[in-house]
């Protein structure tokens, strides 16, 4: 316990472990269901983790299996999670700042000005406080809608719309229908709140807190908040319209609405598709053309200390100004007029590549240990589980034992595994008091 202590860091996986490990337990009760039968122990871990990392992957029918103890389970781990992650993330951003020398210390502070590296409570009350306002607002229109457009008694409509509201701020994916959202995709009072919610839940804190306090001069934003904002606008504009122009005439997606429904449609399935979870369109009718575009967009994810998952938005684009500079000669990485560190961009680059490498890695397991899953499917799914979206082509409750114990792993280390390993490497930094001669290898 004086080592865990000694490196908070370490504190964060071991506490989601914990949570998973309890809501499994109570998954398991025999009241947690509609039949009032024991969970077996894979199906309930699975469940507890998919809420806790926030995933939303299901390996039985959530509405039907789960009774209203069981779905309010779910609803409670998926808090814990989302909340959890930020809360987490935020505190090691601050432990990352006290270990680091005093002029690093300085630097961090400048770029997380708004976390003010003292005032910890009243950072947390803001985090909080921003998530109950966001699912309190969606709430109160998705119940104002069930409740007088769809006929749903006003406790029923209550339940479902506050269900919803957390799944979708904290980029759960958990429903509480069969086909998720399909049945509502031409509802904008429906979909949009959900939409939005997943989008500002996506975003992360730090940057959501100094965007909205800046919001006049977007020059003066720290870099991180730049790449966060800028880059999640660019994804969101690419997705749409890449989903519009692939899926317009398919008739198991977009080609059955009305142009101004396909609009809407897109809009809000691109929404979810970056760790969100929700679908209103059939995945698995999805054209060849839009797999790739989905996986790459569940690849890169949400914002940094957000209920997102993946690569986060920041590190991709990082990334991308590495490669520009690279090609244009450049000696230094620079955004806005602002120097980039040589270690944040090898942080970049080791997250990136470890990410690919345990994707591949577990696309190649899954197809190794299933017969008859194709290649596309399986890299969706495990995509989906590493990056915490949720979203499914309908393989994983088909999957065998081993499989879906696969799929556990990579959903728990794609929560936890960004943040520990990027905070790990900032607080392994040290510096020699030599250096070794230079030499340029060939590349390429």
């Amino acid at each position: 316990m004086r080592r865990l202590l000694r490196h908070p860091v370490r504190l964060v996986p071991l506490g989601f472990l914990v949570t998973i490990l309890v809501g499994t337990g109570l998954l398991m009760l025999p009241w947690a269901t509609s039949e009032h039968r024991h969970t077996p122990f894979l199906t309930a871990l699975f469940t507890a983790t998919s809420a806790v990392s926030v995933t939303g992957m299901a390996v039985v029918d959530t509405p039907n299996y789960w009774n209203e103890f069981g779905l309010v389970m779910i609803t409670v781990l998926t808090q814990v999670g989302g909340l959890g992650i930020v809360t987490g993330a935020t505190l090691v951003i601050l432990v990352v700042a006290r270990r680091l020398g005093l002029r690093s210390r300085l630097l961090v502070q400048a770029e997380t000005a708004e976390f003010g590296i003292g005032d910890v409570r009243r950072l947390l009350l803001r985090i909080a406080g921003l998530a109950l306002a966001c699912e309190a607002v969606i709430t109160a229109i998705l119940t104002a809608r069930l409740w007088i457009s769809y006929d749903y008694p006003f406790d029923r409509a209550l339940w479902g719309s506050v269900f919803h509201a957390v799944q979708a701020f904290n980029n759960g994916g958990f429903a509480l229908y069969t086909d998720s959202l399909v049945a509502f995709s031409t509802d904008a009072w429906v979909t949009l709140p959900l939409a939005f919610g997943t989008i500002i839940g996506g975003i992360g804190f730090p940057a959501l807190f100094e965007a909205v306090r800046e919001w006049r001069q977007p020059t003066r934003w720290a870099v991180a908040t730049k790449l966060t904002v800028w880059g999640s606008l660019t994804l969101l504009v690419v997705g749409f319209a890449g989903l519009l122009v692939i899926e317009w005439a398919n008739p198991r997606t977009l080609g059955i609405y009305a142009w101004s429904e396909k609009l809407l449609v897109a809009f809000a399935q691109n929404s979810y598709i970056r760790t969100g979870g929700f679908n209103v369109v059939d995945m698995d009718g999805l054209e060849e053309e839009s797999y790739p575009l989905v996986i790459a967009l569940m690849f890169i994810g949400g914002g940094s200390a957000s209920t997102a998952g993946g690569i986060k938005v920041a590190t991709f684009f990082l990334l991308a100004f590495v490669i520009r500079a690279e090609l244009r000669g450049e000696p230094d990485v620079t955004v806005g007029h602002r120097r980039v560190a040589t270690a944040s961009q090898r942080q970049a680059i080791t997250v990136a590549l470890l990410s690919v490498a345990l994707v591949v890695g577990g696309t190649v397991l899954l197809v190794f240990l299933t017969e008859g899953v194709p290649g596309y499917a399986a890299l969706f799914e495990v995509t989906s589980a590493f990056t915490t979206t949720g979203l499914s082509v309908g393989i994983a409750a088909s999957l065998p034992q081993n499989g879906q114990l696969a799929l556990i792993i990579l959903m728990f280390v794609g929560r936890i595994g960004p943040l520990t390993l990027g905070s790990a490497i900032a607080l392994n930094t040290r510096r020699r008091l030599y250096r070794y001669a230079e030499e340029q290898p060939i590349v390429g």
